[in-house]
């Protein structure tokens, strides 16, 4: 389920995207997502990594965030690649321990999977930018906890809020939490005139079965 209690935060988070083109909206001319999916949206909250503005606020709601929702937390850990350097500033502002998991390992030296010092037993939360289908994510995580981290959960700047996602998390027993989603997106998107009103009917239906829309 994605973090609700801070709306103000949310629609923030969505406008910036939007604002600096993180986040486009093309619903007549569909992106081919690397699964094959055709989407209205496509999202690259890395650029947000250019604007300090916008990096600044993000890593500190995320790290708001985290102080809220697991102030347990020990260790920081980044998914590779994109939430590497937002896991960094997060694990920088919160003053915790830093690594990242890889997606497969490393071919050559140490083979690591998980690049860092973290000791066995160690309080983590995973920061990943953004989530779809959450496997990417989910696969972190039990990576890290086959390494003998408890992992508290995961937070990540944005999710499409996709109902298989909801699924694979809960099948995997990890809480995740986010900034912002796609509803919110949406009704931002459309108060900022970055979309018009005869467009989210079709927007909406892509978030319900996004393997055949289109």
């Amino acid at each position: 389920m994605y973090f609700c209690g801070m709306e103000n935060t949310a629609k923030k988070i969505a406008e910036m995207l939007l604002e600096i083109k993180a986040i486009k909206i093309r619903p007549e001319t569909p992106f081919t997502w690397a699964s094959g999916w055709k989407s209205p949206i496509y999202c690259d909250n890395r650029l947000s990594l250019s604007y300090p503005d916008v990096r600044t606020y993000v890593k500190e709601a995320l790290a708001k965030l985290i102080k809220e929702e697991f102030p347990e937390v020990e260790v920081i850990a980044g998914v590779a690649t994109a939430g590497i350097p937002q896991g960094a500033l997060v694990a920088e502002e919160l003053g915790l321990p830093f690594c990242y998991v890889r997606s497969k390992p490393k071919g050559h030296g140490m083979t690591n999977m998980i690049e860092g010092e973290v000791r066995e037993g160690a309080k983590a939360v995973v920061i990943e930018d953004l989530i779809s289908t959450g496997g990417s994510s989910i696969k972190a995580a039990k990576d890290l906890q086959a390494a003998g981290v408890e992992v508290l959960g995961l937070v990540s700047i944005f999710t499409y809020g996709f109902p298989i996602a909801d699924n694979n998390f809960k099948e995997a027993a990890i809480e995740y939490r986010t900034l912002s989603n796609y509803p919110t997106l949406l009704e931002v998107a459309l108060e900022k005139d970055y979309i018009d009103a005869s467009k989210l009917e079709t927007l909406k239906e892509w978030r319900e079965n996004p393997s055949v829309w289109g």
